[in-house]
């Protein structure tokens, strides 16, 4: 073997040698470059998702109450409306015609015997018509009510609107002055106070007549001085 062939073997063995070495570094694994973190950005972040995840748990939680609200009210409406209840303190007649869009109070005496047929009928107007609430009070247990709102004559029968009295039915003035006035007088009179519904096409009738075609004759009402 000539000179020529032994350098060219040579350079053909520099040159493995020399691929064989990059292929090695090319193998090691390089150090990772340094990451750099904005911390008051991430904080920043972090809160922005805690406030937003309070925010939807304080609704979620709104609206469980206004639900369990709803559902109350409905329940009390269910369990009084549609019945005619005593009240027994003044304060609870406050607290009703207040707090209830629409209201029917009797102001009554035990022993007065047209308070007793206002109850017969109001007790049946107000299982006709649930939506308004039907309540009496004695008026020996109402002193301040019975002066606020100048009670003297009973019965004495006061529907409320929105907290507002709006009318007042004296006595039985507006229902032919007859003890036995039909029901149907006294609601068409509460509807006309629009603290009741009524269907335009329900009709009211009038005093009742006798036989001979008179009106039976007139009673006084009770008196009730509230001074007493």
């Amino acid at each position: 073997m000539d000179t020529t062939d032994c350098a060219e073997c040579d350079h053909h063995k520099a040159q493995q040698q020399q691929q064989t070495q990059q292929n090695i570094k090319q193998s090691i694994p390089q150090p990772l470059e340094p990451i750099e973190f904005d911390e008051d950005a991430l904080f920043a972040e972090l809160e922005e998702d805690d406030d937003h995840l309070l925010a939807e748990m304080r609704e979620r939680r709104m609206e469980e109450l206004r639900a369990e609200m709803m559902l109350a009210q409905e329940k009390m409406a269910s369990v009084h409306h549609g019945s005619y209840e005593n009240i027994l303190s003044e304060k609870e007649v406050l607290s009703i015609t207040t707090s209830i869009d629409k209201v029917v109070v009797h102001f009554y005496h035990k022993e007065f015997r047209r308070c007793q047929i206002m109850d017969r009928h109001l007790g049946t107007l107000a299982r006709k018509h649930p939506k308004t609430r039907f309540i009496k009070i004695d008026v020996e247990v109402c002193p301040f009510l019975v002066d606020r709102l100048k009670v003297k004559v009973l019965p004495c029968v006061i529907p409320f609107v929105d907290g507002v009295s709006v009318e007042r039915l004296i006595g039985f003035e507006e229902l032919g002055e007859s003890d036995s006035f039909q029901t149907a007088m006294l609601e068409r009179r509460l509807a006309e106070a629009k603290v009741i519904d009524l269907d335009a096409r329900e009709t009211t009738s009038g005093p009742r007549k006798t036989i001979f075609g008179f009106s039976e004759p007139n009673k006084d009402e009770d008196a009730y001085d509230s001074d007493d």
